[in-house]
């Protein structure tokens, strides 16, 4: 799965990708992405180079029942650490769930993510 160090934890990180990120979206999921260049001292902890870091949010919109809520997170991590190697190190990424994702399996995310990532040109190949 996708390593702690890789993920976005707080309020205060998620509404900094908010509020500077750039974004793009696809039928089930919506991605912002904020490079640190932008923001001075973002996740630079103790000198410690920043690695990239990504926040997952699911609303009850996408459905009502936490269990299927976490099932697409899960599902949403495991397709983000496959594609995490290929992602800079700058970079804070908040994906955003949209409603209907809960009919999405594994390769759906991950082709989804590939193509946003790709159109925001964040990473480079075909969608």
């Amino acid at each position: 799965m996708l390593p702690k160090p890789h993920r976005l934890c707080t309020t205060q990180e998620f509404s900094r990708v908010y509020q500077g990120g750039r974004k793009a979206a696809a039928p089930h999921l919506f991605l912002r992405v904020l490079p640190l260049d932008a923001s001075p001292n973002l996740g630079q902890q103790g000198g410690h180079l920043p690695c990239c870091r990504v926040g997952f949010v699911v609303s009850q919109k996408v459905s009502k029942r936490a269990v299927i809520r976490n099932q697409i997170k899960r599902r949403l991590r495991a397709a983000m650490a496959t594609l995490i190697k290929d992602l800079p190190s700058h970079l804070w990424i908040v994906v955003n769930v949209r409603p209907g994702a809960d009919q999405c399996n594994y390769d759906q995310f991950l082709r989804e993510l590939k193509q946003l990532l790709i159109q925001l040109e964040v990473i480079h190949g075909h969608p």
